[in-house]
């Protein structure tokens, strides 16, 4: 059995997200230390305690989800026997979503966790910084029929909207100038789209109105120390395989105002013989996603301490009483991946869709 090991990005935060692990696990305390020394401030306080809207910040929601998902991976490495739990453990493929990219390539060894941090702090500044054009996510609509729809209403207006995030096969979300972003969400519904609804973004993320942001970044990416992968990660630009530190830096630099191709890379990796992807990291956004895509693969979902010791305790022959099975539920924001309806507006805040897009997610 073939394994990929897929990482969140911003949108799956939620305050209170690693403490459980933080408490009963050294390995989670030293991640989580580090990153607090590494950044200059207490994101461990955030991430537990919130205030819920600073945390939501995309400068912070993203080296706190990368500071969470590696400090989950650390356990996982600590709390499982390579014996008994190979496949888990030696994985054949990284991935993660947008941002989770960061977290993917500490875990396939081209980033050091202090670089990563550093890299994703600023990633979240810049983009925090943009605020030009908006988002919306798109359910229940074709990929053609949308790209349609954005072209016509780049015509009509002469202003940029363009699918940023393809999530599933349908669950798509679009980003561009705000006009343009809402007379494509009316085209949308008029062509059968089932839910349109705008995202609490603060710019066009994953889109040519990134361009700025993401130059700025490829300066800090340039003089970024990375290393070839030890395990390959199916990038989002391309939804290929990359392995080289030259290839790792060209996925980064265009990650921001590219689209994320998640859909792609999840049947690229299923074509590879992927045949259980385990999501590491706060919440079960991808693995909803993943069942939408490849309903025959395999999800385990791995960010809590209760579902790390669920799982141990399954491959030993047992599961404690209580505890969720490896394939529990799956959702995006809830059930079946899709995301929640938007709550009312916040400070660069991306909602629940996989965005990044994170839930319909978006950065």
């Amino acid at each position: 059995m073939t394994t990929a090991w897929i990482f969140p990005g911003q949108g799956s935060q939620y305050v209170g997200m690693g403490r459980d692990l933080y408490d009963h696990q050294p390995a989670a305390r030293e991640v989580f230390d580090f990153a607090d020394h590494v950044l200059g401030f207490d994101l461990t306080r955030l991430c537990f305690e919130g205030p819920e809207a600073e945390l939501m910040a995309t400068e912070n929601a993203q080296p706190a989800l990368l500071t969470t998902s590696i400090a989950t991976l650390r356990v996982l490495h600590t709390h499982a026997d390579v014996e008994v739990l190979p496949d888990l453990l030696v994985p054949h493929a990284v991935a993660g979503h947008s941002l989770g990219e960061y977290s993917a390539l500490v875990a396939g060894g081209s980033l050091d966790l202090e670089t990563a941090l550093r890299l994703v702090r600023r990633r979240g500044e810049l983009m925090a910084a943009a605020h030009e054009g908006t988002m919306a996510a798109v359910i229940g609509l074709d990929e053609l029929t949308l790209d349609n729809v954005c072209r016509q209403v780049q015509a009509e207006l002469g202003a940029m909207v363009v699918i940023a995030n393809y999530n599933t096969p349908d669950q798509l979300v679009i980003s561009g100038a705000a006009h343009a972003v809402e007379q494509a969400s009316v085209l949308a519904r008029q062509h059968g789209a089932r839910r349109v609804f705008p995202l609490r973004v603060s710019a066009a993320f994953h889109s040519p109105l990134m361009a700025a942001a993401a130059q700025k970044m490829r300066q800090i990416l340039h003089a970024a120390p990375l290393n070839d992968l030890r395990i390959p990660l199916i990038g989002n630009v391309n939804a290929e395989p990359v392995q080289r530190a030259s290839e790792v830096r060209s996925e980064l630099e265009a990650q921001i105002d590219a689209p994320v191709r998640w859909t792609a890379s999840v049947h690229g990796m299923a074509a590879r013989g992927i045949q259980t992807f385990v999501e590491i990291g706060p919440g079960r956004v991808l693995s909803g996603l993943v069942k939408r895509i490849a309903p025959a693969a395999r999800q385990i979902t791995l960010g809590t301490l209760a579902e790390l010791e669920a799982m141990r305790a399954s491959r030993n022959g047992h599961r404690p009483q209580g505890l969720p099975p490896p394939n529990g539920p799956h959702s995006a924001s809830e059930p079946n991946g899709l995301p929640a309806p938007p709550a009312p507006p916040s400070t660069n805040g991306t909602p629940p869709v996989a965005q990044e897009v994170p839930q319909a997610r978006a950065q």
